[in-house]
C-alpha cells in the first residue's frame, strides 16, 4: 500500500475502482463519487447540483455523466452541464500513485460571490426560478451584499427590455424596499421574488440600447426642464429619452433631474391612472439601493412611458356627470399663489384626519376647496400628500366585499398612486408636483362607490395580545380563502392589545412572500409600510394596516408554486437529500 497522501482521500485500488466503475468517499465536508471510465479517473461532488441526487446512481457514456432523476448531463472530466437548468457539479483533483487512487477534497476554490453571481445571470437568462432562487441564497450565504443582486437584476431588467421601466422593475424595488422589516430568513426570499418576475418580464423581450447624450455645452437646468417637459407633452419619447440623458451626462444635481421628471410627469392630469408617477418615484428609489452611477440606464428607461401615457382628462369618467378635470385644472393655477400665502405658516397646519373625512365624502368641490384652504394655512406639499395617501388607505379599509373582486385593484391603484405621489413630494417637493396632490384626491372621490355600503372598521376587543401567537394566527387565517374580516381584525388587535407590537410589519411582509403574489401584492405592501412608520401608534397607523390586510387576506392562498421552488433552493443550500422521504 502507498504511503498516505497528506490532505488527500484514499479511493482504492485503482483495480478495484475499474471493477466497480464508481466509488464514493467523503472528506473535507463533501461526498465525492469517484469515476473509472476510458482508462482515466475522475471525481465529482456526488450531490447533483440540480436538485441532489446522489450522482454515482447516474450513467457515464461517452465522457458524460447523466443523472437519472432530470436527465442532467455533465461532462465527466471537468463537471460542466450541457443542461442550464442543472448547474455545474464541482469536480476534485485526482492522483494515482503506485496503484492506488487518492482524492484532494480540498482544492482551491473560485470567489462564492463571482460564481454564484455569474449563476444568477444564467437564470435570468434562461428564466430558471430555480437557479434564480439558489444564486440569491448562495450570495446571501457567502456575505454578499443584498445590492450584489440587485444589481444583476437591475441590469439584466434595464437591458432586455424594448419598453424601459415595467411592473417587473418596481417589483423587485418594492422587495428591496420591504428588505429591513423582514425577518432574516425573508430577505432572500424577497430578492428572490424580485429577480424571477425580472426574468419572466423579461423573456423573449429585444433588448433597450441607451441613447449617447447630445454633443452640447449646455448645462442649465432649466433649459433641460424644459426641453423634457416639451418632448413629454407632443409624445415624443425619442426626444425626451435625449434631452434627460443629457442632462444627467453633464452633471445636473439628483434634485434638479427629478424636478424635471415629475414636472413633467404632472403636467397633464393623473396620466395612466397615477403610474407614472409611480414607476417614475420607484425607478428613484431603485437608484438609492444601488447608486446614482446608473441613472442614466434606469431613469432614460421611464421616457417611452410617459410620452405615451392615458391622460385623464381624456376618460369620461373625468368629464361626466361632472366636469372633474376643469375643476382640477382651475384649482392648479391656484395653488402657486396659496402656497405662497401660506409660507408664513408652515408647521401650523396640523388637520390630517379632517382634511381626509372631506376627500372621502361625495363633493368633488369640497374636496379641492379643502386642499386649497389647507395649503393656504401652511400645509406643506409633503403633508398634502401624506394626507390624500392616509385617504386611499381608508377607502381600502372600508371596501365593502359585495363589490367585484375586480374593485379591489380599483382602489389599489389609487392608494398605490397617492403613496408614490407622497414619497415624490418627500423627495423632490414642488408646486409643480403638488399639482398631483389634487389629481389624486379625485381618483379616490371616483372609487367613492366601493364604499357603498362602508365596511365597518374593526373594534379593537381590548384584550391583551400574546406576540408569539399573532403570526402564527394571522397566517392560519390566511391560509383559508376570503378571511378579509377576519384578518383584518387580528391585525387591529394585535397593534392595540400587544405591549411591543414590533412584529407586524415582518409577518405581513412573510404571508406576502410565502404566495405567488405579482404586481399589486409588492405595491401594496411597500406603500402599507411606509404610510405605516409615518403613524406608527396612532388609531390611523393601525387603519393603514387593517387595509393592508384586507387586501391581502382577500388574494390569498394562492397555489405557493413560487415559493415552494424556493423552499427547494433552501433545502438544498442546508445538504438535505430531497430524494430522500422524511422516513428513511
Amino acid at each position: 500500500m502507498a504511503t498516505a497522501i497528506q490532505g488527500q482521500i484514499r479511493v482504492g485500488t485503482l483495480d478495484e475502482l475499474i471493477a466497480k466503475g464508481c466509488s464514493v468517499v467523503t472528506g473535507g465536508g463533501h461526498t465525492i463519487a469517484v469515476f473509472a471510465h476510458d482508462d482515466d479517473v475522475y471525481a465529482l461532488d456526488n450531490r447533483c447540483p440540480h436538485m441532489g441526487f446522489p450522482l454515482d446512481r447516474g450513467t457515464v457514456k461517452d465522457g458524460l455523466l447523466t443523472c437519472h432523476w432530470h436527465h442532467a448531463r455533465f461532462d465527466l472530466s471537468s463537471g460542466g452541464t450541457f443542461d442550464p437548468f442543472a448547474d455545474d457539479v464541482r469536480s476534485f483533483p485526482v492522483t494515482v500513485v503506485d496503484g492506488e487512487v487518492w482524492v484532494n477534497p480540498s482544492p482551491p476554490e473560485s470567489d462564492p460571490v463571482e460564481r454564484w453571481s455569474d449563476r444568477l445571470h444564467d437564470g435570468m437568462e434562461h428564466n430558471i426560478r430555480l437557479v434564480i432562487a439558489k444564486s440569491a441564497l448562495g450570495l446571501n450565504s457567502a456575505g454578499a451584499d443584498y445590492k450584489t443582486p440587485l444589481r444583476i437584476g437591475s441590469d439584466f431588467g434595464m437591458t432586455y427590455s424594448d419598453e424601459g421601466w415595467g411592473q417587473a422593475m418596481s417589483i423587485l424595488t418594492c422587495a428591496a424596499n420591504i428588505l429591513p422589516h423582514l425577518a432574516e430568513e425573508d430577505r432572500p426570499r424577497a430578492i428572490y421574488q424580485g429577480l424571477r418576475h425580472v426574468a419572466t418580464e423579461c423573456e423573449g423581450r429585444p433588448p433597450r440600447f441607451v441613447v449617447d447624450p447630445l454633443p452640447t455645452g449646455e448645462t442649465r437646468p432649466e433649459v433641460f426642464k424644459k426641453w423634457f417637459r416639451n418632448f413629454i407633452e407632443v409624445r415624443n419619447d425619442e426626444g425626451a429619452e435625449r434631452a434627460l440623458r443629457t442632462a444627467i451626462e453633464v452633471g445636473l444635481s439628483q434634485s434638479d433631474i427629478a424636478d424635471m421628471i415629475f414636472a413633467a410627469a404632472t403636467d397633464r392630469i393623473y396620466i395612466d391612472a397615477g403610474h407614472i408617477v409611480d414607476f417614475a418615484n420607484k425607478a428613484f428609489e431603485h437608484l438609492d439601493h444601488i447608486g446614482w452611477e446608473h441613472s442614466a440606464q434606469v431613469l432614460t428607461s421611464l421616457a417611452l412611458g410617459m410620452a405615451t401615457a392615458r391622460r385623464s382628462e381624456e376618460l369620461n369618467a373625468w368629464r361626466n356627470p361632472i366636469d372633474i378635470s376643469s375643476m382640477v385644472w382651475e384649482a392648479r393655477r391656484e395653488l402657486a399663489e396659496l402656497f405662497e400665502q401660506g409660507e408664513s405658516k408652515l408647521g401650523e397646519w396640523d388637520d390630517e384626519q379632517e382634511l381626509a373625512d372631506i376627500i372621502l365624502q361625495d363633493d368633488p368641490g369640497a374636496t379641492l376647496d379643502a386642499i386649497k384652504s389647507a395649503a393656504r394655512y401652511g400645509a406643506s406639499p409633503e403633508q398634502l400628500g401624506s394626507t390624500v395617501a392616509y385617504a386611499a388607505f381608508l377607502r381600502m379599509a372600508r371596501f365593502h366585499t359585495s363589490n367585484e373582486f375586480a374593485d379591489w385593484d380599483t382602489v389599489h391603484n389609487t392608494l398605490t398612486a397617492a403613496n408614490a405621489l407622497h414619497q415624490a413630494l418627500k423627495r423632490a417637493p414642488s408646486v409643480e408636483l403638488a399639482r398631483a396632490v389634487l389629481d389624486t384626491a379625485m381618483s379616490v372621490y371616483l372609487d367613492r362607490f366601493l364604499n357603498v355600503p362602508a365596511q365597518r372598521m374593526p373594534t379593537p376587543n381590548g384584550d391583551q395580545v400574546d406576540a408569539e401567537a399573532f403570526g402564527p394566527q394571522l397566517l392560519s387565517q390566511m391560509n383559508v380563502q376570503q378571511q378579509v374580516e377576519q384578518s383584518a381584525q387580528v391585525v387591529s388587535d394585535y397593534l392595540t392589545g400587544a405591549e411591543n407590537p414590533e412584529g407586524v410589519l415582518a409577518t405581513l411582509g412573510h404571508a406576502m412572500l410565502r404566495e405567488d403574489s405579482g404586481f399589486h401584492m409588492f405595491q401594496i405592501v411597500d406603500a402599507g409600510f411606509k404610510q405605516y412608520e409615518e403613524r406608527k401608534g396612532t388609531d390611523a397607523g393601525r387603519h393603514v394596516l387593517v387595509a393592508l390586510s384586507r387586501f391581502l387576506a382577500a388574494h390569498y392562498p394562492t397555489t405557493r408554486s413560487v415559493d415552494q421552488t424556493f423552499q427547494i433552493a433552501e433545502r438544498l443550500n442546508r445538504g438535505d437529500e430531497l430524494f430522500r422521504d422524511d422516513g428513511e
